[in-house]
């Protein structure tokens, strides 16, 4: 069980979507609240965002991911990158209360201990650890001290990392996203069988962050047990900027949560059993006992007497060895349905 905000999370619950809008503001609060205006159109439950001070982030001489490179071209460093992404404590201030009149959850996460420390005093309901921070153990052990649950991504970490990062954890609510830490990420490298893998490891709510192209994966995801789906979005996949080229546009995700809906709706509880809808099917296709000729009354039923055929409303066939040696009460015409209290 996970609780964030007034959402709780369990085996029994919708999927918790979350509307990953990362730095895909560029550094512009009125594109970041365009965003949190697309979230909240596409039924997300909450839109997360990324806190963090670049100078506290990455050295000056760290250098970009190959995808970063990709996307931004390598005339610039990591930091001076990120500083064209960050925004201030007091426009996330603004964006928290913007989440708060649109009525979808606010959530982003720190990448140091001061942006953390804002974030806490700010009131957020949960923190988000990326991967990148789950062998932080300094950073999470600060986040532990604020009694909060936490969402932690494990991309690029084994089942031994993930059990240290809960060891500092392990008194709190913890959900854990099965990750795949590249962008876009390669299908052949997704691993999904690795959501029940986690599952059955830890006990704990597990997600998915995912990275790959398209909605394929996030609804697999779903079937094989996530319960909370974490996925980049763009307001225009065309521009600038290290994420964009491997987010979701305001269609895609607003479709991604209605295919996430229905799937869920499919799923059902587990109980096989005749569904309302087949009930009509079941009296058409299944099949009965039938009178294979006219019998008179009083015969003493064989085997050659009987047959099966459509429709499924009399004696199913599963009891035809039991009408041998039967006498009919009375008589049948060819193909009459035979009942029980007619022999």
């Amino acid at each position: 069980m996970f609780k964030l905000g007034d959402h709780l999370i369990d085996d029994s619950s919708p999927v918790y979507v979350i509307a990953e809008a990362g730095v895909n503001h560029n550094g512009n609060i009125d594109l970041a609240k365009k965003l949190i205006d697309s979230a909240k159109d596409s039924g997300a439950n909450a839109v997360k965002f990324q806190t963090f001070q670049s100078e506290k982030l990455v050295t000056q001489t760290a250098s970009k991911a190959r995808y970063q490179i990709e996307n931004t071209g390598e005339n610039n460093s990591q930091l001076d990158m990120l500083k064209k992404l960050e925004l201030s404590f007091s426009e996330f201030k603004e964006l928290k209360q913007y989440c708060e009149r649109k009525d979808i959850e606010f959530i982003s996460t720190p990448f140091d201990e001061e942006s953390a420390e804002f974030l806490y005093e700010l009131g957020v309901h949960a923190f988000k650890i990326g991967s990148g921070d789950l062998t932080n153990i300094p950073l999470l052990e600060k986040i532990a001290n604020y009694n909060k649950p936490i969402i932690i991504s494990t991309g690029m970490a084994n089942l031994s990392e993930i059990e240290d990062a809960l060891e500092v954890l392990k008194d709190l609510e913890v959900a854990i996203l099965h990750c795949t830490s590249n962008y876009p990420a390669p299908i052949e490298e997704v691993n999904l069988r690795a959501i029940q893998t986690i599952s059955q490891a830890f006990g704990k709510v597990v997600g998915y962050s995912d990275h790959t192209e398209g909605n394929e994966i996030s609804i697999a995801a779903v079937v094989l047990g996530a319960k909370i789906i974490e996925k980049h979005f763009t307001l225009d996949r065309n521009m600038p900027g290290p994420d964009h080229k491997a987010s979701l546009e305001p269609d895609e995700l607003k479709s991604l949560v209605s295919s996430i809906r229905r799937v869920e709706l499919g799923l059902g509880d587990g109980i096989k059993r005749c569904m309302p809808s087949e009930l009509e099917t079941k009296r058409v296709v299944r099949k009965s006992i039938i009178a294979a000729d006219d019998i008179e009354e009083g015969t003493i039923l064989t085997k050659d007497h009987l047959t099966v055929k459509r429709p499924g409303t009399g004696i199913q066939p599963k009891f035809l060895s039991q009408l041998i040696g039967k006498t009919v009460k009375k008589g049948f015409k060819r193909d009459q349905v035979i009942e029980w209290n007619d022999i």
